[in-house]
């Protein structure tokens, strides 16, 4: 006589065991997907910690201990963010400008920022607030081609053929531009700016900003444009 629970405990089995695989098959993608995670993050962090390593005897942050340099980059950005608020990352920098200025640590100051479009001029903004803030206008040079820190660095070598030269931006910025010369052989050293209280967000932006700079560096990635800095703005065109 048939055990009618054995049968159905059998005819449960095959279906069980689907689910036990589809469960097991899960769990694998779930370890692989976090292994593949941590070690992606394993890897932000390392390349982050050895990018400061690498240049950590180029920055300086206090100007009697700068060497003198003919000529400074000054990194370029938004002078308010898009809520109309200051930035104070632009600020600093334009407040270290004035510090190397004053101290003769400089003679000629390089503005490279973004001018993308006839609405945005970084180099035009910063060069008319170094001016109010006693820079002689003769001693103000300006790049509308830095679109970003790679251009900026790039250019200052290929285009505007600097010396070895000084750049100003805050440390974890400074960093980047640093390795960025390094890798091509460029002579600079980095002045750092303040640094803004309670700006969390934009350094942890930095450690991606950095793994995307290690890739690019690795695969010969180019400036955006090798050509003469030419002002865009209304009317000029």
């Amino acid at each position: 006589m048939n055990d009618p629970i054995s049968a159905i405990t059998e005819q449960d089995k095959p279906q069980a065991t689907l689910k036990q695989k589809v469960a097991r098959a899960f769990l694998r993608c779930y370890k692989w997907l976090l292994g593949l995670f941590f070690s992606f993050v394993l890897m932000v962090l390392l390349i982050d910690i050895g990018t400061s390593y690498w240049v950590e005897d180029q920055i300086y942050t206090e100007i009697d201990n700068l060497p003198q340099r003919e000529y400074t980059v000054v990194l370029g950005t938004a002078k308010y963010y898009s809520s109309g608020t200051p930035n104070l990352y632009y600020k600093y920098r334009l407040d270290a400008a004035m510090q190397l200025y004053r101290a003769h640590k400089s003679s000629y100051f390089v503005m490279s920022g973004d001018n993308q479009t006839a609405y945005y001029n970084e180099p035009k903004t910063m060069t008319n607030d170094l001016r109010r803030m006693g820079m002689q206008n003769q001693y103000i040079l300006q790049d509308y081609a830095g679109y970003n820190t790679f251009d900026s660095v790039i250019r200052a070598d290929k285009v505007f053929k600097l010396p070895p030269f000084t750049i100003i931006s805050q440390r974890f910025h400074c960093e980047r531009a640093l390795f960025i010369a390094k890798f091509h052989q460029i002579d600079a050293i980095c002045f750092v700016a303040k640094y803004p209280e309670q700006h969390y967000k934009v350094r942890i932006r930095e450690l991606f900003a950095r793994t995307a700079m290690l890739f690019n560096l690795l695969i010969g990635a180019q400036a955006t444009t090798l050509e003469e800095s030419r002002i865009t703005e209304l009317g000029s065109q």
